[in-house]
């Protein structure tokens, strides 16, 4: 099964100031990503520019909005994602308990993802 863990920092302000991780924590969080690949279970991650970079699409109604970053909620700031093949939800989130202690916390929303292409098209 697949699982899209989105991090949300403990403390956004840094990543929303645009300071990527200390040197220290990229070596932590590399040491990880390489393990958890070699492993096979890892399949993607990437870290996320802050928000001030991105929108927020909405359509409501037939009526398209746009609103620019930054955001200004705490639990709108996304600060990485990571895409696992793991066999359950518990070993997702042993996973994820993992990752949040070398990162120092914050929290991990878990999402299975479907297995199959939702159409013959292949996936989105």
């Amino acid at each position: 099964m697949r699982y899209l863990m989105i991090h949300r920092p403990a403390d956004a302000t840094a990543s929303e100031a645009g300071m990527p991780p200390t040197p220290e924590m990229m070596q932590k969080m590399g040491a990880l990503i390489q393990r958890k690949l070699a492993d096979g279970k890892l399949l993607s991650t990437e870290g996320c520019l802050p928000s001030s970079k991105g929108a927020l699409v909405n359509l409501n109604n037939g009526k398209l909005s746009v609103t620019d970053g930054p955001f200004a909620e705490a639990k709108e700031i996304v600060g990485g994602f990571a895409i696992f093949r793991v066999n359950s939800m518990q070993e997702a989130i042993a996973e994820a308990h993992e990752f949040l202690e070398i990162v120092g916390g914050g929290d991990v929303k878990i999402l299975a993802l479907y297995d199959q292409p939702a159409c013959d098209g292949g996936s989105l």
